[in-house]
C-alpha cells in the first residue's frame, strides 16, 4: 500500500494559503482519483480539491477553518498499490 498525500493547491499566482471551507469525503471513505473530495478558499477564489489517487482517504490533517500554506498536506489517501 502506498500513501500519498492531498496538497493544498495553488489556485493562482499570488494564493499562499487556503482555507478549508468543506470536507466533501470523511476519513475512511473510499475515493476515486479525479473525485472532489474537499472545497478551499483563498483571498479571491474558491476551488475544489481533486483526490491525486484512488483508494481509502484514511486522514484528515486539517479541520474546516483552517488555513493552510499552498503546497502542504491537507490529507492523506492509502492506495492498493
Amino acid at each position: 500500500m502506498v500513501k500519498v498525500n492531498v496538497i493544498m493547491p495553488k489556485f493562482g499566482m499570488t494564493m499562499k494559503k487556503g482555507a478549508i471551507v468543506e470536507w466533501k469525503k470523511k476519513a475512511g471513505a473510499r475515493v476515486e482519483k479525479g473525485e472532489i473530495i474537499a472545497v478551499v478558499e483563498s483571498e479571491k477564489i474558491t476551488g475544489e480539491v481533486e483526490a491525486p489517487a484512488s483508494g481509502t482517504l484514511v486522514e484528515v490533517l486539517h479541520d474546516v477553518g483552517d488555513e493552510v500554506p499552498v503546497g502542504e498536506p491537507i490529507a492523506i489517501i492509502e492506495t492498493e498499490e
